[in-house]
């Protein structure tokens, strides 16, 4: 993982993407800074970091896009995945490349709350776990963004796929307000889920009957539950909606709190997505 770690820090710093990815992150973050915190007379810099949120759709493409897709365009894939290397230790070690270039921008950024604090008192305790919440949602969008990339050998495809991947994630409480909410249409999306999940048991075992299993398993549940009791299923598809939403995660560490179910989500957001970059290599690798 190491070394895979290096090699995409190199590649980074020897081109103009890590330099741009960082001077681009520092601007638009020093932009939300004068906008929310100087002109507006307001020592909450967590105000900045909730605007300047808005970057991810350019950011996470820019430093995420090139990471398997330009593997698969130049056909060093197959030297990378035939290397004696594991492919969770690949995967990891291109995420924690983008994870940590991240982080050194919002370590750089850090120097706007110490401005800020020249000025009027500000609530580091608060600022801190802002910052936090700031970094989590940031690496869940990275793993979103090496996942999309793995999908495709085109560069441009990976940064327009993920720019709107992202643009959902962040917009996903506006979609799940204007989501049907009687009872059939949510028993329609679990069906829906149900089946799509199945499909990704099958895509990952390749085996009928067990994916077969899952979705007669979940048809049962769902119809016992229907027959039960029909209420249940109200507001089913914005309670599904809205537990993928990042910024809904964020409020709390906005607002200074740290919550372990928010933190759990995030780290659980980050894993799932690395784990189907990995299935998705697993099967690229022996076919």
């Amino acid at each position: 993982m190491l070394s895979i770690f290096k090699k995409e820090m190199k590649n980074y710093f020897n081109t103009i993407t890590g330099f741009g990815f960082l001077g681009f992150l520092v601007l638009i973050t020093g932009y939300f800074f004068v906008s929310q915190n100087i002109v507006a007379a307001s020592s909450n810099y967590n105000d900045t970091l909730a605007g300047s949120m808005i970057m991810f759709l350019i950011l996470v493409p820019v430093i995420t896009m090139r990471l398997f897709a330009e593997e698969a365009r130049q056909k060093t894939d197959q030297l990378l995945f035939s290397a004696p290397v594991k492919i969770t230790d690949i995967v990891g070690g291109k995420f924690l490349a983008a994870v940590i270039l991240y982080l050194i921008g919002i370590a750089i950024t850090f120097v706007f709350p110490f401005m800020l604090s020249r000025f009027g008192d500000i609530d580091w305790g608060m600022t801190a776990v802002g910052f936090i919440g700031y970094f989590m949602m940031g690496t869940c969008l990275i793993s979103v963004g090496i996942f999309i990339s793995v999908l495709t050998d085109n560069q441009i495809v990976a940064a327009a796929a993920t720019f709107a991947a992202v643009f959902l994630l962040l917009m996903m409480d506006n979609i799940a307000s204007s989501a049907p909410i009687s009872v059939m249409s949510s028993l329609i999306f679990v069906i829906i889920a149900i089946l799509a999940v199945a499909l990704l048991v099958y895509n990952s075992t390749k085996n009928l009957a067990v994916a077969g299993i899952f979705a007669l398993i979940g048809f049962v549940i769902t119809g016992g539950l229907y027959l039960f009791n029909p209420n249940l299923f109200d507001g089913v598809i914005i309670s599904v909606l809205g537990w993928f939403s990042v910024l809904n995660r964020f409020e709390n560490f906005y607002m200074g709190i740290i919550s372990i179910s928010d933190v759990v989500y995030y780290i659980t957001f980050s894993m799932v997505f690395l784990y189907l970059t990995v299935n998705v290599i697993e099967k690229r690798r022996w076919s």
